[in-house]
């Protein structure tokens, strides 16, 4: 399991210009599913996102976490995060799981973070849609956390 953090000031999803979900400061999560990612490993993505220390303190410093500021998340699936480009110009996709397997890990990484971070923190795409995600990169800071 592979998820991009961006720290954001903003962030939303949108389908069918419709918004479906809108945050101010915290992460824009993606999240790269493979075959062999189980419950377990993403209970333990959705543990680790919240403790992350990428929000600077007092100092200047990236030493608090998007629970100590009180931050939000928005989670979306992100299948290119498996891309192979080692050859030819068109990427690869056969390390991202299918559908089946991926949708219920990806729905168990939401529920898990609006379980530790309270169902108002979180927001989420909808699997498999064509979205448009926008948002305000913080810093610039974005981290890959591979599970």
């Amino acid at each position: 399991m592979k998820a991009w953090l961006q720290r954001v000031s903003s962030a939303s999803v949108s389908i069918g210009g419709e918004q479906v979900s809108a945050i101010g400061r915290g992460y824009l999560v993606l999240l790269g599913i493979t075959h062999t990612d189980t419950p377990e490993i993403a209970l333990k993505m959705a543990a680790r996102i919240p403790v992350l220390r990428l929000f600077e303190d007092e100092g200047g410093h990236m030493n608090r976490s998007l629970q100590e500021i009180g931050g939000s998340v928005i989670v979306v699936s992100q299948f290119t995060l498996y891309a192979d480009t080692a050859r030819g110009r068109r990427p690869g996709f056969s390390a991202a799981a299918p559908g089946p397997v991926a949708e219920p890990l990806y729905e168990l990484v939401a529920a898990e973070l609006k379980r530790i971070l309270g169902p108002d923190k979180v927001g989420t795409g909808r699997f498999g849609a064509d979205m448009q995600v926008a948002l305000v990169n913080d810093g610039p800071v974005s981290v890959e956390v591979v599970l």
